[in-house]
């Protein structure tokens, strides 16, 4: 079972590696970790996909706790959440397959950001499911290349704590 986690930390160089670390010495395995800076400088918020069962989740939850540069551990089980992946792929489309190419991407609402001669590149926004779904619609087509964000997520109608 997928399982998001978020850990606010502080902004400093060798967080990012000491939970990674974290991580590997217990051999939990990240499915996703996405890291940005929040509203204060001092602060980055990593988002943490893992895949295991609810004692993995507990042990991964304690284990993030006890580092010193993490200031908050929330676990998004259970509650509503929006969540988002962001992904830059290369299609190959001759000319002729262009206009069919296009209205696949209208209808996931994604937008061309380069073009070529022999290729289209799009960005796609959306849950995992949808960035999937458009993934597998492309392979006929053939993909050039993919670029993913992973995962970010926030509380549905839930005061954001810093």
């Amino acid at each position: 079972m997928k399982h998001i986690i978020s850990a606010l930390v502080e902004n400093k160089p060798g967080v990012l590696a000491h939970v990674a670390g974290m991580f590997a010495a217990r051999a939990f395995n990240i499915d996703s970790l996405v890291v940005g800076r929040t509203e204060d400088p001092q602060l980055s918020r990593m988002t943490i996909v893992v895949i295991g069962d609810d004692r993995v989740l507990e042990q991964v939850r304690k284990q993030l706790a006890k580092i010193i540069p993490v200031v908050k551990v929330q676990d998004f089980a259970g509650q509503p959440v929006v969540a988002r992946d962001l992904m830059l792929i290369a299609i190959s489309v001759p000319p002729e397959k262009r206009p069919e190419i296009l209205s696949l991407i209208e209808m996931f609402r994604g937008k061309v950001v380069d073009i070529g001669q022999k290729f289209v590149m799009v960005e796609i926004c959306g849950p995992e499911a949808k960035i999937e779904a458009f993934i597998n619609v492309c392979k006929p087509y053939g993909i050039k290349s993919v670029a993913r964000t992973g995962t970010i997520a926030m509380p549905r109608h839930a005061k954001i704590e810093p």
